[in-house]
């Protein structure tokens, strides 16, 4: 810690007295979770020969077999469909979109505006060809409460003969609205399902797995999808990306994947099982180490007189923390001083830039062991009013809390920010 000014450690010392009671609520969490993940494992029987690879088209993969059989155990579905062909969180979302939805069909968002990415996707921004809204899929979406819950009233309202999929996206996105609780997102599943029992319900799950002691798939949600390079990958995962839920949209979604009559029958693992399998099992302690790093950078700025959203002792239902810093300057200067506490690339200088699939340029900091991964020590964020950075993801609390103390170093050296000593 000598790379940091003594004021800036006494602050350190201060915010972690402070945090105690919150992180120790998390460990409860991670307990839970970690049992139930190890059920799954010794129910499904896993051994050394399910890690070993394949070739070709990949039939009759046990390993394959025996790790969806353990992500539908610990979400309690009937199916799953875990792949590293599945490359990121948006292409298993656009597989449940475009496996399920059909022309003429309607797709309503209730948690506000989606994921940047998703907006080329849905057809709400570009003009690229293969949008839902290119193969006749309509789209609405309902604004959320003040409160940041969803507004049940309007989806009520919304919900229609063509209502196929409701989908509702967990967490926060690129923007200041609170993650949606699992209670939350079981209230409006309860209101959709009230109203019409064949619409599906599907959630993005990125960000949220092992947050809570519960899942979306626990309290009705009929398809789930997320990233392997996010939470459930537990910082080994290489890549991939998974569904969930009820056997026939799974297969829907394997579809869209491969095609129609080989579906999620296919698909070699020439690198074979073993890190996915071990990401999932250490995935609860993974996240809760993000969990608590993102804690204390939430006090630690509140401290230092930023708007942090959410605030350190409020329940968290994803990995994000989201720091308004106010200005463009600001922003950058954080994602230097957390890169120069990566451990890869430490000496790399981040600079903003366009990336595909967002409309503003963005700024990222990642010294990572997988390209892009989230849950991973990173920071990122679109070059926009109120110049918002999203912190999320550290394998290590300790490592979570260098990173965080680097930035605030790094933009206290630029002028950035005032302290009196």
């Amino acid at each position: 810690m000598d790379e940091f000014e003594p004021w800036l450690l006494k602050i350190k010392q201060k915010v972690e007295q402070e945090i105690s009671d919150a992180v120790g609520r998390l460990q409860e969490i991670e307990d839970y979770n970690h049992a139930k993940v190890l059920r799954a494992f010794k129910k499904n029987r896993v051994s050394e020969y399910h890690f070993h690879g394949t070739t070709g088209y990949g039939y009759h993969d046990s390993g394959r077999a025996a790790l969806e059989n353990v992500f539908a155990d610990v979400f309690g579905t009937e199916k799953a469909l875990v792949r590293a062909q599945i490359v990121s969180g948006t292409h298993a979302i656009a597989m449940a979109l475009f496996g399920i939805l059909r022309p003429g069909d309607e797709l309503i968002c209730a948690a506000g505006a989606p994921y940047d990415t998703l907006e080329e996707v849905i057809g709400i921004r570009g003009q690229k060809a293969g949008s839902l809204r290119d193969w006749g899929v309509s789209y609405q979406e309902i604004a959320l409460n003040n409160d940041g819950t969803i507004d049940e009233h309007a989806l009520r309202q919304a919900i229609s003969e063509k209502t196929k999929m409701v989908s509702i996206q967990r967490s926060r996105g690129y923007s200041l609205r609170p993650a949606l609780t699992v209670n939350n997102i079981r209230s409006a599943i309860e209101l959709v399902h009230s109203i019409r029992a064949d619409i599906v319900c599907f959630v993005d799950n990125c960000y949220g797995e092992f947050v809570e002691c519960l899942e979306p798939t626990d309290v009705g949600a009929d398809l789930m999808a997320g990233s392997l390079i996010k939470n459930p990958g537990g910082g080994l995962a290489p890549m991939g990306g998974y569904l969930v839920g009820r056997a026939n949209l799974v297969d829907l979604a394997a579809t869209r994947l491969t095609a129609p009559g080989i579906a999620a029958e296919v698909g070699a693992s020439p690198i074979g099982h073993r890190l996915l399998f071990q990401g999932l099992y250490m995935a609860p302690h993974v996240v809760t180490e993000a969990l608590k790093g993102a804690v204390f950078a939430a006090k630690l700025f509140s401290n230092l007189g930023f708007d942090t959203t959410p605030g350190y002792a409020a329940c968290r239902s994803d990995i994000i923390q989201a720091l308004i810093l106010g200005s463009e300057e600001r922003m950058v200067a954080f994602c230097r001083g957390l890169q120069k506490f990566s451990p890869v690339d430490s000496h790399v200088s981040p600079e903003p830039s366009g990336m595909p699939g967002y409309s503003d340029r963005v700024i990222m900091a990642g010294g990572t062991f997988v390209q892009g991964s989230t849950i991973e020590l990173g920071a990122d964020g679109p070059l926009r009013e109120p110049f918002v950075l999203y912190l999320q993801g550290g394998l290590a609390h300790s490592h979570v809390k260098m990173g965080v103390l680097g930035a605030v170093q790094e933009m206290y050296n630029r002028g950035l920010l005032e302290y009196k000593k």
